[in-house]
C-alpha cells in the first residue's frame, strides 16, 4: 500500500503542477493516475484509506488537500482540519480546499461513497 500512497502523491503533485503550467492534457493523465491510485487502495477497504491519510502531513499543501478531499467520509475530522487549513490562503489550493468543504457541506461530495455502486465515483 505505500507504493500506491507514494503514487497518489506524485501523480497529485504532478497533476496540480501541470494546471498550473495550462497544461490539461498532461494535468488530466495526472488526475486519472490519481484516481487509479486511490481505486487500488480502496480495494483493501478502510486499510488502504487509513494509509492514504499519512499524506495529511505532506510537504506539498496541493497534495495534503488532495488526500483530504478523497478521505473526507472517512477521516472526517482529521481531513477537515487538513482543508480548513488550507482555505485560509489565496491560491489555487486553497480554492479546491473551499470547494471540497463546499460540497460536504452541501451533500454533493461524492469521491468516496460508502459503497460503490457501479465502481465510478458519484454513481
Amino acid at each position: 500500500m505505500e507504493k500506491l500512497v507514494e503514487a497518489f502523491a506524485l501523480h497529485a503533485a504532478a497533476q496540480n503542477d501541470s494546471v498550473r503550467q495550462v497544461d490539461a492534457k498532461t494535468a488530466n493523465k495526472h488526475a486519472k493516475k490519481v484516481n487509479e491510485a486511490f481505486d487500488k487502495l480502496c480495494a483493501h477497504g478502510d486499510a488502504g484509506r487509513d494509509a492514504l491519510a499519512a499524506l495529511f502531513i505532506h510537504p506539498r499543501m496541493d497534495v495534503r488537500v488532495k488526500a483530504a478531499a478523497f478521505l473526507l467520509r472517512h477521516r472526517t475530522d482529521e481531513a477537515t482540519v487538513v482543508l480548513n487549513e488550507a482555505a485560509r490562503g489565496q491560491d489555487l489550493v486553497s480554492f479546491a480546499a473551499t470547494e471540497a468543504l463546499k460540497r460536504w457541506a452541501e451533500g454533493t461530495w461524492a469521491l468516496d461513497p460508502a459503497r460503490w455502486g457501479t465502481g465510478t465515483r458519484g454513481s
